[in-house]
């Protein structure tokens, strides 16, 4: 068995190679630090082409030779290095699409770049990046050129495998010399590759070079760990197992592609959530391996329970994720996500789940959001209902004794929806709070459609939660005009961060209106089709403008309804 290590440039790396990332790897996550990291580490290659820059390790599996027209290739599955493997192929597409071909020397490189990164039959890739790229984004581009738009971009990963495309040809493009760029990526980037012909040896050999200080995410160091397990205890129909392993975490990457961060959080409120103890705080990336290790405890069995545990809190994750309403409702608080994923993984019915959610939304942004308490407020009685929910028999069949429990979060003198009241009233509602004010006034217009008879729709909010806050939150009466202090006893002036001089607006329409008067604004207010902007407009058009006073009653309205809501 052939284990020994090759010092290879990237060249030599992809020659007689085709790479394949299969299902159960996780998609392309490389954002773009990471790039710059990597384009800065070529740029100090300019110039020297005695020097060479070592890149990374790239561990792969050995697989089937594959002949295509007269040229053979060894099929290599990428265990670790996609991400700078796939980045630096996008590079050379880039590279290969840039050359000018009037130049004849540069036209043959870009004909071997093109034989290089797609074979003789036209089809086949030099990678193979399928996995959870159901758009095809990368095979399009490398094959055609085409580069999608960033606007098409459904999950993170599509976003990040799209701007990975973009973010490559912008840097080709500031690059004078591009065969001096090809000749450095192609010759002085180089790797250690293990080429390893034995998937059971592959894990131990990811392992090894994890503990040497590998740079891993925790969830592939899992995957890797309960993978290995299967191997080593190589009794029953083993190939079956490790079949239905790759199926899970296959069905694990995809769900964490859909959105940033999600791998980390799944695996900790799983082991959080799976703990043999009441615990009162989420447990750390580390201990969440070590928990999941332990319980394994070299069973193949179990090995695939925990992987399919994985994925259903992964799942649960992303359900709680694509509820708008609930993810708004707090954000950066972990313990109170934990709580949501909690309910939704519980074995209460969809009705039930429905109340204990709208109670849990009630309580934790009246504590986070109107109280504008920080994340290190109520862990322990998060974190331990949420263990409650699922592992104590008296909590996970009595919806009432949640509920009870839920509403103690919000009680107390500092959680009371008087103290709530006092921080917005007259307070600064904009500046370090524009994620909790997105979320009242998307509450608001859930309000305003009701009380009218007219059924929400959330077109125009999804186009609003995607943008940063600052592209979709208008100040009526313009920040240039007015004092953005608030003003003491008998100072003129209007204080612009006030919560009723503030309303959301689609991205990008506050930024086009920028300092006009309110009467000028009143008419794109109304074409919004945006309840609480027409209603703002409504009041402009009957006050022939906006000044305080018209601040002050909309601020008056608008405390009256939230305490009637959270109250």
């Amino acid at each position: 068995m052939d284990i020994q290590p090759r010092f290879l440039n990237f060249s030599s790396l992809l020659a007689n190679r085709l790479f394949r990332i299969p299902r159960y790897q996780r998609a392309y996550s490389w954002v773009k630090k990471q790039r710059d990291d990597l384009f800065s580490d070529i740029k100090s290659l300019k110039n020297n082409e005695e020097t060479t820059h070592f890149m990374a390790t790239v561990v792969g599996l050995r697989r089937e030779m594959k002949t295509i027209i007269t040229d053979q290739y060894r099929v290599v599955e990428v265990v670790d290095g996609q991400q700078r493997v796939t980045t630096l192929v996008i590079l050379l597409k880039a590279i290969e699409k840039k050359l000018n071909r009037e130049l004849t020397a540069e036209d043959k490189l870009g004909k071997e770049l093109q034989e290089l990164l797609v074979k003789q039959d036209n089809a086949s890739l030099i990678l193979l990046q399928t996995n959870h790229d159901r758009n095809h984004y990368f095979v399009n581009y490398i094959r055609n050129g085409e580069r999608a738009e960033l606007s098409e971009a459904k999950t993170i990963s599509d976003r990040e495998l799209l701007s990975a495309i973009s973010h490559c040809e912008q840097f080709v493009s500031e690059w004078e010399d591009l065969v001096e760029l090809l000749r450095i990526v192609k010759n002085q980037l180089t790797f250690i590759f293990h080429e390893i012909d034995d998937e059971a040896t592959v894990y131990t050999v990811f392992e090894v070079l994890n503990n040497r200080g590998l740079r891993v995410s925790w969830v592939d160091r899992l995957k890797s760990m309960l993978m290995a397990v299967a191997f080593k205890q190589g009794t029953g129909n083993v190939d079956e197992h490790i079949d239905e392993l790759h199926n899970i975490w296959g069905s694990i990457y995809e769900t964490i592609g859909l959105n940033q961060g999600m791998s980390a959080e799944a695996l900790k409120f799983a082991a959080t959530l799976k703990s043999t103890n009441r615990i009162s705080k989420p447990l750390n990336d580390q201990s969440s391996v070590d928990l999941f290790v332990n319980l394994c405890n070299n069973s193949t069995v179990e090995a695939i329970e925990l992987s399919k545990w994985l994925l259903k809190v992964a799942k649960a994750v992303d359900s709680f994720l694509q509820n708008a309403r609930q993810s708004r409702a707090i954000t950066g608080i972990a313990q109170a996500r934990l709580l949501a994923v909690a309910i939704y993984l519980s074995d209460f019915d969809q009705d039930q789940k429905t109340n204990l959610l709208e109670k849990w939304e009630k309580a934790s942004f009246r504590v986070f959001g109107l109280c504008r308490k920080d994340a290190r407020t109520a862990i322990g009685e998060y974190v331990r209902l949420a263990w409650d929910i699922l592992n104590d028999p008296s909590h996970s069949t009595d919806e009432n004794k949640i509920i009870e429990s839920i509403k103690g979060f919000s009680e107390g003198k500092e959680h009371s929806i008087e103290w709530a009241e006092a921080q917005l009233k007259n307070e600064n509602c904009y500046e370090g709070w524009e994620d909790e004010l997105r979320y009242l006034l998307f509450r608001y217009e859930e309000h305003l459609s009701e009380s009218q008879g007219q059924k929400f729709s959330n077109e125009q909010w999804s186009r609003i939660w995607e943008a940063s806050a600052s592209k979709s939150i208008e100040h009526i009466f313009p920040q240039s005009k007015g004092a953005t202090e608030r003003l003491g006893p008998g100072e003129n002036g209007v204080f612009v961060h006030r919560l009723g001089n503030l309303v959301l607006l689609p991205p990008g329409l506050n930024s086009q209106l920028s300092d006009r008067d309110p009467k000028e604004k009143a008419e794109s207010y109304r074409n919004t089709g945006l309840l609480c902007a027409a209603e703002v407009a409504t009041t402009i058009d009957q006050n022939n403008g906006w000044v305080e006073r018209q601040i002050e009653e909309r601020e008056n309205k608008l405390l009256e309804w939230i305490k009637q809501t959270w109250a």
